[in-house]
This record gives structure tokens, C-alpha cells and sequence, in this order.
């Protein structure tokens, strides 16, 4: 027997009724031939892993743009902790850790530079709108390595639905929303915190009260709340009290975090850099890499720009916004 097949097996023998087991997989958008060591769900994890596009979250803004500090969170950080969470709740459930992991490692693959405020400029001034998790989904189907990764269609749609109205299929996807918001509702008060933009007093008693004072009792609060409503469940929920205290939190970081002049001081200079970018690539395409402009034909210059800019870490959006319009010192060769 196999090692990908003793694998199966013990998924078949372990996990809850309601886990997604990897051998009833709904497949691959090209089959190919089975791993002898791997699950399907390991190897959709480890080649999102190996994707360049995971790397370049580690220079992409989480909520802060161009912090001066070592510990605040980038997009590749707030990705760890999401799949950390998940992998948790996963396992304390009894539902597939694999699938919950990979769905988690590539639910923000298509996020912009700048944070949410990149993807709020693309959004605007693109005539087909730009949603963060719309372009994971294009990413790990077309952009990556220029034909996708070929992943599995539970990965896919957990990484469709992982935020909007929407709710994904399996109830590992279904982790990855409350996952998402436990993660980055936590981190973004501790950064906050750091940055001098609110004390630790400020956050709302009642929400103290219900999830806990410090960092680690929130979130272990809101884990324990969630395993505890949805064990032996076909739905992944949190209780009434937990849940609105939650969104309570979240709530307070919009008003006094998000949306603050001390967050967002940076943010009407970010949206110009990619609305200038976006607005050259479109009059001039012919600035785009060779890779890109390759694909206007059968996409239009349109997509082909919006996923460029998109892909872009914070710094590299830099550096080509000062290629484009910042003049360079002349000298006498």
C-alpha cells in the first residue's frame, strides 16, 4: 500500500463525517497522476508553498503602509496566522487539516499592493471591478507560472468564498472566513497598539468582557467558541454572544483604525502611484514585460494591466512608479 493511500485511509478512519476527504475530491481542472506519498489536499498546500506569488506576500501591506519596525504584520505573516487558526479548529473538529491549511495558505495570493486601499484604486478604476479574492482564484487557475497551479476544486472554492456573501462548499472553507477575521481583527489591534494609534483601554469593554483583555485570550476565546459550536455540525458557526462582540471589535478597528488619519496618511500616495501606473500600462502597453503583453491578444490590455499591477509587491510598485515618472540625475559619460 501506498503512503498516499495509508493517508486515505486514515482520514476515512479518523475524521468527522462532515470532513472533506481527499480521496472523494472533486479533482483537478487537468487530471494528472496521483502522488505515491502526498493527498491531494498536501499537494495543492505545498504548491501554493512554492508559488511565486506566496513569496511576494512577505512584501505586500497588511494595514500599514511602509511601517519602521520589524514586527508588524505583512500580508505573508497575516496568512500564516490565518492558516494557524484554521489548522486548529480543523483538527479540534475532526475535519480535514490539509484542505483547511491550503485553502488558508492561498486565500490572499491575489491581494494588491497596498493593502485593501490597492484594492479599492483597482476597483475603482477598472471597468470590471477588482475583489481581492476573485483574483486568488484567477491566480491559482491562470497567472501562476502562466497556466495556474492546477489545483483541486475544494481548494479553489475555499478560496472563492473565503470572504463576500458567499459560503463555500466544504466546512474546511468554511473555517477560512471566521479564520480570516479572528486573524486579522487580532493582529490589527496589536499593530495598532504598537503604532501608538490606540491603547490598550480603548477597545471596547463589553468586547473585553466577552473575548478577553489580552491578545492570546481573544483569539483563543473565539477558537474555543467556534469548536464549540460546531462540533458534530454540517455548518461552522460561532454562538450569538461570541459573534457579536466579535463584530463589535471589528467595527471599533474601521472607525478608529482602518479609516484613521495616522493608518491612512500614506494612502491617497499609494492610490496614485497605482492610478498612474494603471493609466501609463493602458496608453502604453508596450512598457508591460514581455510575458504580459504576450497575453493582450487573448485577454485585452485591460486584464492584462489589472493583473500585472495586482501582482506587484508594495516595493516593486515603487520602483516602477520611480522608473516611470521620477527624473534621474544626468552625468557625462
Amino acid at each position: 500500500m501506498l503512503i498516499r493511500e495509508m493517508s486515505e485511509q486514515l482520514e476515512d478512519m479518523t475524521l468527522s463525517k462532515y470532513a472533506q476527504k481527499s480521496s472523494n475530491t472533486m479533482g483537478r481542472q487537468t487530471p494528472m497522476p496521483l502522488c505515491p506519498v502526498r493527498t491531494e489536499f498536501q499537494r495543492d498546500r505545498d504548491r501554493i508553498i512554492h508559488a511565486k506569488s506566496f513569496r511576494r506576500l512577505k512584501h505586500k501591506t497588511q494595514v500599514f503602509l511602509a511601517p519602521e519596525g520589524d514586527h508588524y504584520r505583512t500580508r505573508l505573516t497575516h496568512t500564516l496566522e490565518v492558516s494557524q487558526i484554521a489548522r486548529t479548529i480543523a483538527r479540534a473538529l475532526r475535519l480535514n487539516e490539509d484542505l483547511a491549511e491550503a485553502i488558508a495558505l492561498g486565500h490572499d495570493l491575489g491581494h494588491t499592493p497596498f493593502g485593501h486601499s490597492g484594492e479599492a484604486i483597482l476597483d475603482e478604476i477598472s471597468s470590471f471591478g477588482f475583489r481581492h479574492y476573485k483574483q486568488s482564484l484567477r491566480v491559482v487557475e491562470l497567472l501562476e507560472n502562466g497556466k495556474g497551479l492546477n489545483l483541486t476544486y475544494e481548494v479553489r472554492d475555499g478560496i472563492l468564498n473565503h470572504a463576500g456573501s458567499n459560503e463555500a462548499s466544504t466546512l474546511e472553507g468554511q473555517i477560512i472566513k471566521l479564520a480570516d477575521r479572528i486573524a486579522y481583527i487580532n493582529h490589527d489591534i496589536d499593530d495598532a497598539i504598537r503604532g501608538g494609534i490606540i491603547e490598550e483601554y480603548d477597545i471596547p469593554k463589553e468586547c473585553i468582557e466577552h473575548l478577553g483583555k489580552s491578545h492570546g485570550k481573544r483569539i483563543n476565546t473565539l477558537i474555543l467558541d467556534v469548536v464549540a459550536n460546531s462540533t458534530d455540525s454540517d455548518k461552522i458557526a460561532m454562538s450569538d454572544t461570541v459573534h457579536k462582540a466579535m463584530m463589535t471589535l471589528r467595527e471599533y478597528m474601521f472607525a478608529n483604525v482602518y479609516t484613521s488619519n495616522i493608518a491612512k496618511k500614506e494612502e491617497a500616495k499609494a492610490k496614485n502611484i497605482l492610478q498612474m501606473l494603471f493609466e501609463t500600462f493602458m496608453k502604453e502597453p508596450e512598457r508591460l514585460p514581455d510575458d504580459d503583453r504576450a497575453n493582450i491578444d487573448t485577454m485585452g490590455t485591460e486584464r492584462v494591466v489589472v493583473d500585472y499591477i495586482a501582482g506587484m509587491t508594495d516595493n516593486y510598485a515603487i520602483y516602477k512608479f520611480d522608473e516611470l515618472f521620477i527624473p534621474k540625475s544626468w552625468s557625462l559619460r
